[in-house]
């Protein structure tokens, strides 16, 4: 099992770093639009990897931020937001506190909503503020990026791709719902495919697949909830109506950070890659020291027994 996850660890750089080569074979220019908090750790791991094969990377990071840091191997564009540290810290204290709250089905459903809505409400300030920032638009505009990098948890790269019109690459462990999954139009059947916070299996009675059935018709409703405040800024925008999925199908190359371990198998488009060993450190070597105890400790059970 650790195998597998370091050899697809390393097979998930390693495809990105491919994919870079031939699609940025002078070390081109990359724009990169992370999402803040955890989902930052693995992105930046990617990032650095591009940056070892001679990429130019900016990373555009808001003033106001929890792991968007300056590193040595990219260049940091930042701009100022409505919202102040302590109200970035109390959010996620209080999205952390209710993530592992135990609530029966179908609470765990308003329980998600009112947890997230907090955070998005936050974010769409900071995208709200980017969008608006002409000094940072016009710095886009004008250094010719050849392909954008970004955690499409919220749309802010996305929208800023189909206004650049440059190709982008998506890199995160998917939406609420795995809604990623009704936005590409995959396959994806209520009979069998176990729908968020059900808790079901694949093998289902007619009364779990009418449950199925209820949760699937809420998670249309979920997404439009969270993101209808982001299709609004986006047609303000871009100077046009747009449709958030229509914009999010114009993606290149989905890289999701989860396999078949956790999630059930299920049918994919063409340009979604599972890459969920990438989520796992590299394993070290233990030291002399270790094997010895381990071994003590075994051969004290056997005694013990």
């Amino acid at each position: 099992m650790g195998s597998s996850f370091l050899q697809a660890n390393s097979l998930a750089l390693w495809l990105f770093s491919l994919f870079a080569l031939f699609t940025f074979t002078e070390g081109e220019k990359l724009l990169v639009i992370p999402q803040d908090g955890s989902h930052w750790l693995s992105m930046r791991a990617v990032v650095q990897k591009l940056s070892e094969k001679g990429h130019e990377i900016v990373v555009v990071a808001p003033e106001v931020n929890l792991l968007l840091k300056g590193e040595k191997y990219y260049k940091r564009k930042t701009y100022p937001v409505s919202y102040t540290q302590a109200d970035l810290d109390i959010g996620f204290q209080k999205f952390s506190r209710n993530l592992f709250k135990k609530v029966s089905f179908p609470f765990t459903i308003f329980q998600e909503y009112w947890n997230n809505m907090y955070i998005i409400n936050l974010f769409f300030e900071n995208c709200e503020s980017l969008l608006k920032n002409r000094e940072i638009i016009k710095y886009l505009e004008e250094a010719h990026f050849d392909a954008l990098f970004t955690d499409p948890a919220l749309p802010c790269g996305v929208i800023l791709a189909e206004y650049l019109f440059i190709p982008s690459v998506y890199f995160f462990r998917g939406f609420p719902c795995s809604l990623e999954h009704a936005i590409c139009k995959s396959p994806n059947p209520v009979s069998y495919i176990p729908r968020c916070y059900t808790v079901h299996t694949d093998r289902m009675s007619f009364v779990q697949r009418a449950i199925n059935l209820f949760a699937n018709s809420f998670e249309t409703t979920l997404f439009k909830t969270l993101y209808n405040k982001y299709q609004d800024i986006a047609s303000e925008f871009l100077q046009r109506d747009v449709h958030l999925p229509t914009l999010y199908r114009n993606g290149s190359i989905w890289l999701l950070r989860y396999d078949f371990v956790f999630e059930y198998p299920r049918p994919i488009m063409p340009n979604m890659v599972f890459i969920g060993g990438i989520n796992c450190e590299e394993a070290k070597s233990l030291t002399p020291v270790c094997p010895l105890i381990i071994t003590m400790k075994s051969d004290i059970s056997k005694i013990d027994l």
